[in-house]
């Protein structure tokens, strides 16, 4: 027998959200974003799912390459371009779309003369200073590719840094890839999930959803719309009563100020639970929010069960982020961000495929 825990992926919310993607952005093509293994969700179990989109994207050549041996004919973008110049031939056989971020990315191009056209995506920084060509570099380097190999199809991308944080920072982004953007007649892409909720005039030809696809990092206007597609779930397998007084869990953290019931749910560390996770941080037991007492251990959580003592028995079922409760609020709550607590679940979890449609399209 297995440990009860278990992340559960609903297929049918996967399908869903990208349909309510394509109804945010319908002039828009769809690159689904499913780099590092499909948010943790399993990257070739996200792109049966989304087999609408038009394209994936993904960081890096092994990335595409285990989408080709699944045998996806779609485009794929890597965005992060090519690490050595000795991988341009498979991108070529396996007609893949290139981003180049940096000069050199751009020496290795030319250097090696693709056969065929190639569609390649110009990265432009706008001010988040990560990837990207500054405007002097990009002129320059469009025209190189322009003059030298003729045949390749350019588009043009860049990446907000902040949407939902600075909007001031924001619109000098767009402004600025406007008007680089505004003599070249070719596709664009501007739009990750933030932005394509949050401004819809950023869209042009593609969209990059990445962590809305999988139901997390949704603005509040647009929550009813989308839903979770995993679902990190254990059950309870052991209930305690402990005096007023006393403490629990290493360290001593945290002390019971009245007669108190101590649940342990099979879950910690080692699964890929936030050991940050401060005491009151919630779970949901029998769909009932509790919360965490003491720290996370390796394999098990302490839960204060005061409040629901009638009401739980050894087996019980616990959520720990997904139906019910958004994982972006336990990543709040630890300091940390949706995408790594989804992208952080140990091999160790079994996953559990599951087909259940949203409520409201029943």
């Amino acid at each position: 027998m297995s440990r009860p825990i278990c992340a559960q992926i609903n297929l049918a919310a996967l399908r869903h959200n990208l349909t309510q993607v394509r109804q945010l952005a319908p002039h828009s093509k769809i690159w689904a974003v499913i780099k590092a293994n499909g948010y943790g969700h399993g990257i070739v179990r996200v792109a049966q799912q989304c087999s609408s989109a038009d394209g994936f994207a993904v960081a890096s050549l092994d990335e595409a390459l285990i989408l080709r041996q699944q045998g996806f004919l779609h485009r794929i973008l890597l965005l992060e371009g090519i690490f050595q110049p000795e991988e341009m031939p498979l991108v070529e056989q396996h007609r893949l779309d290139l981003v180049l971020h940096s000069p050199h990315q751009v020496e290795w191009l030319l250097a090696y003369q693709p056969k065929f056209a190639l569609k390649v995506w110009l990265k432009l920084d706008t001010g988040m200073h990560r990837l990207g060509f500054d405007p002097v570099s990009f002129a320059q380097s469009m025209l190189k590719i322009r003059n030298s190999l003729p045949q390749l199809r350019l588009n043009l991308m860049s990446h907000f840094a902040s949407v939902t944080e600075d909007t001031v920072f924001t619109r000098q982004q767009q402004v600025c890839f406007e008007q680089q953007a505004k003599d070249y007649q070719c596709p664009m892409s501007l739009a990750n999930s933030a932005a394509l909720q949050r401004l819809p005039q950023t869209h042009l030809d593609w969209v990059r959803p990445g962590i809305m696809l999988y139901g997390a990092g949704i603005m509040p206007e647009f929550r009813s719309l989308f839903q979770p597609v995993l679902t990190f779930q254990t059950q309870i397998i052991s209930l305690k009563w402990i005096a007023q007084g006393e403490a629990v869990g290493y360290g001593q953290t945290w002390v019971a100020q009245k007669p108190s019931l101590i649940g342990v749910a099979a879950a910690g560390y080692g699964d890929g639970y936030p050991r940050h996770a401060p005491s009151g941080t919630p779970v949901l037991v029998n769909n009932q929010r509790v919360p965490i007492a003491g720290r996370v251990s390796m394999d098990m959580l302490t839960l204060d069960l005061t409040a629901i003592a009638g009401a739980v028995n050894i087996g019980d079922p616990v959520v720990l982020w997904g139906e019910g409760l958004p994982v972006d609020e336990i990543a709040e709550k630890a300091g940390t961000i949706g995408y790594e607590l989804l992208c952080g679940i140990t091999q160790r979890v079994p996953i559990k495929e599951i087909e259940r449609e949203p409520d409201h399209v029943r």
